[in-house]
């Protein structure tokens, strides 16, 4: 027996009301992707060691230059309003707790892969280099290591370089911080 399955799209608006009207929660653990809600995958131990330590690396080492964000939503597009796990924001006058996040106000998306290395790749960092994030990183905690993607483009990055064990990474916005990757999965 054939079914017709008809998906409905969201815009990044519709999806943000969504939210702010509280037909979804930050409990419900998902983001908007070219136009379809997704769940995200569950976080495990290695996963949250990995988020706190580049949370902690990254706020002692920009004080008062950057903000760091964990857990915010990105309105890249008029379709797509993912939530990366880190974010260094540009400083700006009051906070963003007025609006949502856009690409502008970006310096650095950090995503802490460990079940979700394939969808980060594939379906969200497209999405980031098309909006012109102008860094992001993904942290690998199955091989432990930190693949860094610049020079965005329309669709993809670049400049591609996987930083292992022994390495260390600076972020372009802050080039004097230089962190180990063995720091980031102690």
């Amino acid at each position: 027996m054939d079914v017709d399955v008809v998906r409905r799209r969201f815009t990044a608006d519709q999806y943000l009301r969504m939210i702010d009207t509280g037909i979804l929660a930050k409990g419900d653990r998902v983001e908007l992707i070219e136009g379809e809600i997704l769940e995200m995958g569950p976080t495990g131990p290695p996963h949250g060691a990995g988020l706190a330590n580049l949370n902690r690396l990254l706020v002692l080492g920009v004080g008062s230059g950057a903000i760091v964000m964990p857990g915010a939503t990105v309105r890249l597009s008029a379709l797509s309003a993912p939530e990366p796990d880190l974010m260094l924001l540009r400083p700006r006058q009051g906070s963003y707790r007025d609006r949502y996040i856009e690409p502008g106000d970006v310096l650095l998306i950090v995503e802490v892969s460990d079940t979700s290395l394939r969808r980060d790749r594939e379906l969200k960092l497209p999405l980031y280099a098309r909006a012109g994030i102008p860094e992001v990183w993904i942290a690998d905690v199955q091989d432990q290591r930190v693949e860094v993607y610049r020079s965005p483009g329309p669709g993809a990055y670049a400049s591609v370089r996987r930083i292992d064990q022994g390495e260390s990474i600076a972020p372009v916005a802050f080039p004097d911080l230089v962190i180990s990757v063995d720091e980031v999965f102690v």
